[in-house]
C-alpha cells in the first residue's frame, strides 16, 4: 500500500482551523476547505510511485481489480475528501447519469471550453454523495413541506415574501415548489436583494429556527439563494451521523467537519449563496421538486467492528473501524481498491502508521490489516 500526499484547497468558504487542528499542525490563516483523496485529475493524490492517475493508468486491473474496471472502466469510480466548511457553501444539485451525460454531450457540440464559466457539464458522469460527520455538522438537504416552509417565510412578515407564502399554499406540492424557487431565481436583482435584507434582518430577529438563515445571509448579502435556502430542511448531525445526497436533491453544506465521498466527477448546477454562474433553465431540468425527509444515517455494525453507511449506489462504499488498543489486526483486504483514512488517534495500516488527516491507498487483492488504537475510514466500491 502507499501512503498518500494529499492536496488541500483554499476555497474561500473554508474553515482557517478545522483541519490544521485534524492534521495537528499549525494555522495558515487560510481558510482551508478540502483535502483530496484519490485520482481526480484536478488534483491527484500523490504517491512514492508517482501521482495516482499515473499509477492507475500504467496498470488498471493491477491497481484497481478486474472487477472494478470491468464495471467502471479504467479509474478510480470515487473521490474521498475531508471538507471543512467555515462558512456556507453554494446551494447546489447534482444530476442524475443520463442528465448528465446528455449535458456533457450537448455542451460539446457547442464547442464551449471546459474551463468556462458558464459551462456546466465538467465530465457525463453523475455525482452522488455521502458526508459523514467529525464535528457537529450543519447543513441543509432537500426541499421541506410546502406548508412548512411556508410557515417559515409568513412567520418572517415580510411583504416581499407573502407571494411565495401564496403559492406554496395554492398548489400541489411539486407545482408549488416549481414556481417558488422559479420565481425567487428569476426575480429582479435590486428587488431581490433588498428582500433578502428584510429577511435577514427579520430572522435574526426571531432567531429559533429562523437563526441559520441569518447566518447564511451574513455570508451572501443580497443573494437570491438565502430565501431559496428557506424552501430546504435543516439539518444538524452529529460526529459518525452521515448524509447521502442523491440526484437532483438541492443542499448545501454550512458549517462544521466532515469525511465526503462521491462518484468521481465535478458536475455542479448551483442555485445560489455563490458569485459564480446559476442556469436557471439548466437548474429547473435537473431538481427533483418533491419534498423529502433529509433521511440521516448512522453506521450498521458488523460483526467484525465495520461499521457501514448504506447508500444505494455502487461507485463507493465508506465504512469505519473504531479500533481498541491490544486487539489482533483487522484484515481488510478486498479485490477492490481502498482508501483507509485515520481520523482520530493512531492507526497502523500494513507498515505506515497514521496520525489523524493521513492515509494510504491500497490496492486491489493487497493484504491490508490494521490496528488501533483510532478510528480509520475505508472508502472502495461495490462491483
Amino acid at each position: 500500500m502507499d501512503r498518500l500526499d494529499n492536496t488541500i484547497r483554499p476555497y474561500a468558504w473554508g474553515s482557517t482551523t478545522a483541519i490544521p487542528h485534524l492534521l495537528g499542525v499549525a494555522p495558515t490563516g487560510e481558510p482551508q476547505a478540502e483535502m483530496w483523496m484519490g485520482a481526480h485529475p484536478g488534483a491527484p493524490s500523490r504517491t512514492p510511485r508517482g501521482p495516482l492517475t499515473e499509477v492507475i493508468d500504467e496498470a488498471p486491473e493491477r491497481e484497481l481489480g478486474p472487477r472494478t474496471v470491468a464495471k467502471f472502466g479504467p479509474r478510480l469510480p470515487f473521490l474521498l475528501k475531508i471538507l471543512a466548511a467555515g462558512a456556507p457553501l453554494s446551494l447546489q444539485v447534482h444530476p442524475d447519469l443520463e442528465q448528465a451525460r446528455e449535458g456533457y454531450a450537448d455542451e460539446e457540440r457547442r464547442g464551449i471550453p471546459i474551463d468556462a464559466g458558464h459551462r456546466n457539464y465538467k465530465d457525463a458522469n453523475h455525482k452522488p454523495e455521502l458526508i459523514c460527520a467529525l464535528t457537529e455538522f450543519d447543513g441543509l438537504c432537500g426541499f421541506r413541506d410546502p406548508l412548512r416552509a411556508a410557515d417559515l417565510l409568513a412567520a418572517l412578515d415580510v411583504d416581499s415574501l407573502k407571494p411565495y407564502v401564496d403559492l406554496l399554499h395554492a398548489h400541489p406540492e411539486e407545482a408549488a415548489l416549481r414556481e417558488v424557487l422559479t420565481a425567487v431565481l428569476s426575480a429582479d436583482p435590486a428587488a431581490m436583494a433588498e428582500t433578502v435584507t428584510e429577511t435577514a434582518a427579520a430572522c435574526a430577529r426571531l432567531g429559533g429556527d429562523h437563526a441559520p438563515y441569518a447566518g447564511i445571509a451574513h455570508h451572501y448579502p443580497g443573494d437570491p439563494g438565502v430565501i431559496a435556502a428557506m424552501l430546504l430542511n435543516h439539518v444538524r448531525l452529529q460526529p459518525g451521523e452521515a448524509l447521502f445526497l442523491g440526484a437532483g436533491i438541492p443542499h448545501a453544506y454550512l458549517d462544521g467537519l466532515g469525511v465526503e465521498i462521491m462518484a468521481n466527477s465535478d458536475n455542479v448546477l448551483r442555485c445560489g449563496l455563490t458569485p459564480k454562474h446559476v442556469d436557471v433553465p439548466e437548474l429547473l431540468r435537473v431538481v427533483r421538486f418533491e419534498a423529502t425527509d433529509p433521511g440521516v444515517l448512522r453506521p450498521e455494525a458488523a460483526p467484525d467492528g465495520e461499521e457501514v453507511y448504506a447508500t444505494p449506489i455502487d461507485e463507493f462504499r465508506l465504512s469505519r473501524y473504531v479500533l481498541p488498543e491490544a486487539t489482533a489486526p483487522h484484515d481488510l483486504t478486498l479485490p477492490t481498491p481502498q482508501i483507509l483514512l485515520c481520523t482520530a488517534g493512531s492507526v497502523r495500516a500494513g507498515d505506515h502508521t497514521l496520525a489523524p488527516g493521513q492515509s494510504v491507498f491500497v490496492p486491489a487483492d493487497e493484504k491490508a490489516e490494521v490496528s488501533g488504537p483510532g478510528t480509520v475510514f475505508r472508502a472502495t466500491v461495490v462491483a
